[in-house]
């Protein structure tokens, strides 16, 4: 009996999806629930697992191709798995034959204008596998940059481009490649931010020295009562998420001739992967203690990197946060992401010389910056706002009394 594989229903904000790899190809053997093909869309990577156990029988659209909701994409003739057991059962008997010719028998050499594709092309998708055999390259030795290491069509021309082994082919070597779906949905938002916001960006610094004591002290103790490690984004999601309750504005949207104020901190926590920056959202952070932000984090860092984001996951937030440090960025001005009215960029930590009681000390300082919509926050209320962040995180304790 035949199945037909079709495109998930997608949500409302998105109309149609791109199809990234297929995991099968026709005549591959498939069991229920083993994903077939990634279908990207403007916002996250969607698995289309087989409903049934079977072979895949038929493929509609090659990797590429543009699809929508509810649309066919592939046959899987259910149940034929089981039938073609026998002869794959004979195929190492045949193999032993073969490798055992009759005495006195010549080998037979192999044509040389007929190469045999090297086994390793055999794992790849359709479209990159004819990549390979057409290019002549072994994927074997190609680096592969898709999710999970796998090696993509882009991987093989690049590699056939170049020579192998990474080398230019050519003084001045160039190469045309169109933007993924996700990457062209980001210049998208980060042109409508640009175009549509009054953008303005505000500074301070943080001595982190308090907060890193605490990690030090605590957080051992920490991670064996949680079983999660004390990072430093549950003090800034922390201390984001009280000062959003006291200055409501910031944690404010536009809509229209209206500004919307959001009783809730659902903070947008930025994600980098090898597709591009995501923003999952961790909802009622204003109700959530250390722990349960930093597995949440975990947890939505894990996925992305795997891939594994479902869309609601991206959807709502009231503020973002971004950590530029990671990457030993010391100084950033962040983009809002729309419809949101603020982002709070964390950065390096670095030991620098400060004044205390007197005295100069070195400490671990941190710059901060808040790019916000000026439409609706004024700059005092963007100052006020970041000097909060700055005393609850050199007063940890403050946090934790509500202050």
């Amino acid at each position: 009996m035949s199945t037909e594989i079709k495109v998930p229903v997608l949500p409302e904000s998105v109309s149609d999806a791109t199809i990234a790899t297929w995991h099968k190809k026709p005549g591959d053997a498939v069991k229920r629930d083993e994903n077939l093909v990634d279908l990207e869309t403007d916002k996250v990577v969607l698995e289309v697992p087989s409903p049934v156990d079977g072979v895949l029988k038929e493929i509609k659209f090659e990797e590429g191709a543009t699809v929508t909701s509810q649309q066919l994409i592939a046959i899987v003739e259910a149940g034929a798995a089981a039938e073609s057991k026998p002869a794959a059962a004979a195929a190492p008997a045949a193999a032993k034959a073969e490798a055992a010719p009759a005495a006195g028998a010549q080998p037979v050499t192999p044509k040389a204008d007929a190469p045999k594709a090297p086994a390793a092309n055999d794992q790849l998708p359709p479209g990159a596998r004819f990549a390979a055999n057409t290019q002549g390259v072994d994927a074997a030795q190609v680096e592969g940059t898709g999710r999970k290491g796998a090696v993509t069509k882009e991987d093989i021309l690049n590699y056939a481009k170049s020579g192998g082994v990474g080398s230019a082919a050519g003084a001045r070597p160039e190469e045309r490649v169109p933007m993924t779906r996700m990457r062209a949905r980001i210049a998208e938002r980060l042109m409508q931010s640009k175009n549509s916001i009054a953008m303005l960006t505000s500074f301070n610094e943080v001595n982190l020295g308090k907060v890193m004591a605490m990690r030090k002290e605590l957080g051992e103790s920490f991670e064996k009562a949680n079983g999660v490690k004390l990072g430093f984004m549950s003090f800034f999601a922390k201390a984001a998420a009280n000062a959003l309750q006291r200055h409501p504005i910031v944690n404010a949207s536009v809509d229209g001739n209206d500004v919307i104020y959001h009783g809730y901190a659902d903070i947008s926590i930025a994600v980098s992967t090898d597709k591009g920056l995501v923003t999952p959202v961790l909802r009622n952070v204003e109700r959530m203690g250390f722990a349960d932000v930093e597995k949440a984090i975990g947890d939505y860092a894990k996925k992305a990197r795997d891939g594994k984001l479902a869309l609601e996951d991206l959807q709502g937030g009231t503020f973002t946060i971004t950590n530029g440090g990671t990457f030993g960025s010391l100084m950033s001005t962040p983009i809002v992401n729309p419809p949101q009215s603020a982002i709070l960029g964390m950065h390096a930590i670095k030991e620098r010389a400060i004044v205390e009681n007197g005295a100069v000390v070195a400490a671990p300082m941190m710059y901060i910056a808040l790019s916000y919509d000026h439409r609706i926050i004024d700059g005092k209320d963007a100052v006020l706002f970041l000097v909060d962040i700055k005393n609850q995180l050199e007063n940890p304790h403050r946090m934790l009394l509500g202050m």
